[in-house]
């Protein structure tokens, strides 16, 4: 298969028929560039739920936030009032922090709900967790072992219910990096993407991004009769790559697969070797926590690595998402460019 967004999909075939309505070739969206309309009252759930124009909204107020109150030490808090319940069934750094940290600059508070606090669907149902949550708080953020959870809370919940993570996407985590490969290269439209690594939930929502803003996306990932992908080659898919991307080869749950994965990503480390034939304006993401099976230091510490601006980008972008699901927020800066020459 020989397409300018290339495509990898695992397991669920509602993945593949959503992805049909998104894989355009760069240069070739179909969306609207109108303006967006109003997001509030919104889930955020997965990409694929919203237009070019408003997933550039997001990365504008992101951005803005970032100038206003990072750079020009400005105090925007138009949350106050405003609370986020945070349902965590799995653990993490930056999803917790930059959302706790975030809805605080904001104005907002936000609480910490572990396994140890709620159960979704054991001691509770997911049905009547959703409803006592929405009399007390204004959003939802969700970090879970599946899809149907979120599915699930948002179908019973008056609140938007944002995705902080499931089996199938990490929209948060795709918003991150495309506002990180903004500031970098200055636009988005036209950039080569390689993902080399496991066809993961992070897969899937660069295949959604990637899609609707014009960015090639090749993925090389090892050979599995389950999975759906273009090519099984890494030296392939970062051919004159602009964006290096891996990510973590056992996810959480899939412990006891360790040495199996193990031998099937034999060859996929990042290394210099790897990267000889990429462009030369390269640059290396991972959204962390990283192993040094997945990337060696060469290529990991580099000064091509952006990823620690990747990182503190997670808490620029939810918190665009939480002010837009909640607000009709007008950034105060000039919107940024997306396409080279604008």
């Amino acid at each position: 298969m020989s397409t300018l967004c290339r495509a990898f999909l695992v397991n669920k075939a509602k993945i593949l028929q959503s992805a049909s309505s998104v894989l355009v070739r760069a240069g070739q969206n179909n969306y609207s560039e109108s303006g967006p309309q109003s997001l509030i009252g919104r889930d955020f759930l997965t990409l694929k739920d919203f237009t070019p124009a408003e997933i550039k909204q997001l990365l504008w107020t992101a951005k803005d936030l970032k100038t206003r109150i990072k750079l020009q030490k400005e105090i925007v808090r138009p949350l106050i009032g405003k609370s986020i319940a945070m349902i965590f069934q799995k653990r993490s750094t930056r999803t917790r922090l930059s959302t706790e940290t975030g809805m605080t600059l904001l104005g907002g508070h936000a609480a910490f709900l572990g396994p140890d606090d709620i159960h979704l669907g054991v001691n509770e149902s997911v049905k009547d967790s959703a409803r006592v949550l929405t009399r007390m708080c204004d959003l939802i953020l969700a970090r879970v072992y599946s899809q149907k959870d979120l599915d699930d809370l948002a179908e019973e919940s008056s609140a938007p219910v944002i995705s902080g993570l499931s089996d199938l996407y990490h929209p948060l985590q795709i918003l991150a990096d495309f506002l990180t490969l903004q500031e970098h290269f200055g636009y988005l439209r036209g950039l080569k993407i390689a993902w080399v690594g496991d066809g993961n939930n992070i897969t899937h929502s660069l295949m959604m991004g990637c899609g609707k803003l014009g960015i090639d996306l090749s993925v090389a990932t090892p050979r599995n009769d389950m999975q759906f992908h273009t090519t099984n080659d890494p030296l392939e898919a970062v051919y004159r790559a602009n964006v290096i991307v891996t990510d973590t080869w056992i996810s959480m749950g899939q412990e006891e697969e360790k040495q199996k994965r193990l031998n099937d990503f034999a060859g996929y480390q990042v290394t210099r070797k790897m990267l000889k034939e990429v462009h030369n304006d390269w640059v290396f993401l991972h959204c962390l926590p990283r192993k040094p099976e997945e990337v060696d230091d060469d290529i990991f510490y580099d000064k091509h690595s952006i990823v620690w601006q990747e990182a503190e980008n997670r808490k620029w972008t939810v918190m665009a998402v939480m002010l837009h699901l909640l607000t009709d927020y007008t950034p105060a800066s000039y919107i940024p460019k997306f396409t080279r020459g604008e």
